[in-house]
Formats: C-alpha cells, structure tokens, sequence
C-alpha cells in the first residue's frame, strides 16, 4: 500500500467519524494508519508526531492591516489572503495568527530498507512579507511577531538549538543542551522552550512488506525526556520520562516522533498517546499529573488546541452538517458544535480559526487554507489549492505563529 492508498483510507475514515489524520498529513496519516495496526498486532511501540510552533519573547510584529498586498491579494480587517497562491509566496495572515513558515517533506534513502523523512522550509521575512526557502534546518518553530525562529540542525538529534533572526538569515545565539534533541516549541509567554531529547532520529522511515515505497514511520521510540530552557539566560532543566513499556507494552504506544508540548497557561508539558487516555501532562520533574481542566477535551493530533480564551477546544473530523467539519467543544463541559473545516489548525479568535477544506469539486485531497466562523455557513479562502498528490509535488504542510 502507498502513501496515496495510505491517505485515501484514513480520508474515508474521517468521514465514518474516526479521527482524523495527524499534523504533517502523510506522517498523520501513517501514524494513525500504525495505530490501527499496532493494536491489531499487540506489538511494538508505534509512533506519531506533535508539530507545534508558537511563542519566544521578542518584539511584536505589526499586525499588517494596513500593509499594501501584491496584485492578486486580498485585504480585509485582520486578513491578508492569496487564494491565487500554492504554495504561498506572501504573507497569509487572519486574526491573531499568521502563517509564519510552511514545509515540504522527501524521505531520504539511507539503506535499501531504511530512509529519513527531511523536511525543507519556507520562513516568512517580516520585512518583505514574503516567503524565502531555508534548507538547512530539520525543524523550525517561528515565535509570535515573526521576527525570530528556533531551527534544529539537520543531523537529528542534535546538541543545540539556534535562535534565527528571520530578516537576516543568521543565527543569533545557539543554546547548547546536554541530552540531544529532535523538536522545539516556544511556551506561550515565550519565557520558556521545551526541547523533546531522542537517542536517535525519529523521523526515520522503513519499508513495509510488499510495499513500493517508504510507507511507515519506524515502529519504535526512542524518545529519552524533555529540557525546559529559559529563553533569555539558556539555563535549563532536564526531566527523564519512562516510555510506559515502549515496545513491551501494547496499551502505551508511542509513535517514533511524539514530541513535548506546552499546555495553554506554559505551567505543564504535555505528550500524546496512540491508546488511552490519548495524552498525559507532566510537571517540569517529570512527574506525571492530571489533566488541567481546560485541556481535558485537547486531542494531540488536532493542531489548533485551545481557543485564545481559554473557552474552547479544537475538535476532531465531523463531517455530519457538511462533508467537511469538524467539531468544536466546550473546555469545561466537552458539549460539541460543528464548525466547517476539515482539519482545524490554528485560533484566528475566539471565535473562528484557520483550517484545511477542500472546494466544489469535493475532493477530498485538494485541499485550501480557510477562514471558518463559529455558527457561519461560509469560509474565507486564504491560500490556493495544495495538490492532491504526494509531498514532492507541493504538499506543503504550515507552520502559524501568533503575529
């Protein structure tokens, strides 16, 4: 089975009202495609990733309301759209956030039966608006007023994290850390950055039996801990999580990338899991604690998680109103309404968000950037169409960044 086939599958599922692929759409979807699997089998450890790029303290951006947009843009209060643009070449912007980078991915042969998947990136200049190929980091998370960027080296894991400024292109300051890593996220006030530390690369690829093709992520994690690192002194702290039973527990399955996030208020990290309870929250030790109250409803692998006011959490694929929604609920509660949308990536507001859908021609593949509104019927296109085929023919994948 291939990649299409792969995708093709877990899109049918959607609609039977499973969850949808994860972030990074042909790693999503092969890791949950692995999840299936994994427990069918009660075998090794699968794997699954938790792509996220959010805030370091530096100066704020302008909102870009009163920029003037090339020829082909479109300008509204808090929008900066180019549905003529795919992969975007200017600033696509709503609300709050702001795509601040976008990325292809190719798997990299190392052996006849094992590869890497590399991703190559775009990133946003703040001072031309546009966006400019960087092919020398394997993973970038962009911090709110577009100004700066964490990279990762491409020899993953690596021993230290660069601070980019994205005007420049260079590298301002490394912060060295004793335990490699292989992913990076900024908390919310920017303070701190949470490093998920890996004793080997987990974005290696193999070949599944029969297969034509790098099908699957490698089934197993090597996923050590994770570092909290004050942003501004680079002093940081480590915490050595256990991975549950890894390959030798059937109901603890991590994907070979499930990396450390923040939760909404910065104060814990957090991981997601393929079996139940689908994620679990940690303390800067460690130690694992329960889950705070509005993240209880947060699924890992829906990217947009809690609304800017703490009120809502982005929800799985619907598909009930429209052939493509997704649910929204309640933080306290967990009571649902549905939102259009296929996938929901990033808080516009509080009351409309970013996300992947698709158009007329009801493809399901051929998806575009929109703007969708809480109790609206219709969305805001913000980008073009991505095509419907693989990673190498323009299946980019974005990156948002308050602005």
């Amino acid at each position: 089975m291939n990649v299409d086939e792969l995708v093709r599958d877990a899109l049918r599922d959607q609609a039977d009202g499973l969850p949808p692929a994860a972030p990074g759409f042909a790693d999503r979807v092969l890791a949950v495609r692995l999840r299936r699997r994994s427990r069918r089998l009660a075998t090794a450890a699968a794997a699954a990733v938790a792509v996220v790029a959010v805030a370091v303290a530096v100066p704020v951006l302008d909102s870009g309301k009163q920029d003037v947009r090339p020829s082909g843009g479109v300008e509204q209060t808090g929008i900066t759209a180019h549905p003529d643009q795919s992969p975007p070449r200017d600033l696509i912007a709503a609300g709050r956030v702001a795509l601040a980078a976008y990325y292809t991915t190719r798997n990299v042969e190392q052996s006849a039966d094992r590869a890497v998947s590399e991703r190559t990136y775009w990133l946003v200049n703040p001072g031309t608006k546009k966006y400019v190929k960087d092919d020398r980091w394997s993973y970038v998370a962009v911090a709110p007023g577009l100004r700066t960027a964490a990279v990762l080296e491409r020899k993953l894991p690596v021993p230290r994290i660069g601070l980019l400024d994205l005007a420049s292109g260079q590298v301002k300051r490394w912060v060295p850390v004793d335990r490699p890593v292989a992913g990076v996220e900024f908390s919310p006030d920017g303070r701190k950055l949470v490093a998920t530390a890996y004793s080997k690369n987990p974005d290696r690829r193999v070949k599944i039996e029969g297969s034509q093709g790098w099908d699957a992520p490698f089934m197993e994690s090597d996923r050590t801990g994770f570092h909290v690192i004050d942003v501004a002194s680079g002093s940081s702290s480590w915490a050595g999580v256990e991975l549950g039973g890894g390959a030798h527990n059937p109901d603890a399955f991590l994907n070979s990338r499930q990396d450390f996030g923040f939760t909404h208020d910065g104060r814990l990290a957090w991981s997601g899991m393929a079996t139940e309870p689908g994620k679990k929250f940690y303390d800067f030790t460690g130690k694992e604690v329960p889950a705070p109250a509005l993240e209880r409803y947060r699924d890992w692998f829906v990217d947009a998680g809690v609304s800017p006011d703490g009120q809502l959490v982005a929800g799985q694929f619907a598909g009930r109103k429209w052939k493509t929604s997704s649910f929204v609920l309640d933080a306290r509660t967990g009571k649902q309404r549905e939102v259009r949308g296929q996938q929901l990536l990033a808080w516009a507001d509080g009351n409309s968000l970013v996300a992947w859908d698709i158009g007329q021609d009801g493809n399901e593949y051929h998806q575009r950037l929109v703007l969708v509104t809480i109790g609206g019927e219709k969305t805001t296109p913000l980008s073009d169409f991505r095509s419907p085929k693989d990673n190498t023919k323009g299946r980019w994948e974005p990156v948002f960044a308050e602005r």
